[in-house]
């Protein structure tokens, strides 16, 4: 269920990009935007004013299970690289879906200083059949309770749940589509 987000509505539009193309973006710890390739900027309708310095929440589709982000955060934060299927959403309130790989970055004596995204074109089959599907009733258990950790927190428990039944780890899991 699509809800507001910082004043914009979900438009319905679907924006696309060429396989040959890369969304490059870069944060700080605290997932501040410190960089953005042009890409980045054209899909998302912001400039690089705009963007510079803010969360990378900004471009946080309300379909995205909160549950998710959890799970890259927690990755990324413990010095793992993760790959992940999201729908981003842009100024106007358009979306787009990427396969996203996400990487710590690291300063000459290991320690996270930063985070470094890629992002390439999803699959439409994988969202179809996989994604889109299981987004959904994780949204929809997220959106059952009044508390908002609380729903996350269930969600990624089905989550946990349907990934030890199929006997992966999340990243074998999105590796195996």
């Amino acid at each position: 269920m699509s809800e507001k987000r910082s004043g914009v509505q979900p438009s319905g539009k679907e924006r696309h990009f060429k396989p040959e193309e890369l969304i490059v973006s870069k944060t700080d710890l605290k997932g501040r935007i410190t960089y953005a390739n042009e890409l980045f900027l054209n899909l998302a309708d912001f400039s690089e004013k705009e963007v510079l310095g803010q969360p990378h929440s900004l471009i946080r589709h309300p379909d995205m299970p909160r549950c998710i982000f959890k799970m890259l955060w927690d990755e990324i934060a413990a010095g793992h690289e993760i790959f992940a299927y999201v729908v981003n959403m842009g100024k106007k309130g358009d979306h787009y879906w990427v396969y996203a790989h996400i990487t710590p970055t690291f300063d000459a004596a290991y320690k996270v200083i930063g985070y470094h995204s890629n992002r390439r074109v999803a699959d439409p089959r994988i969202l179809k059949q996989t994604i889109i599907p299981l987004y959904a009733e994780l949204r929809k258990i997220e959106d059952s309770t009044a508390n908002r950790k609380d729903g996350m927190m269930a969600a990624s428990k089905v989550l946990a749940q349907k990934l030890s039944d199929a006997g992966m780890a999340y990243d074998k899991f999105i590796q195996s589509l």
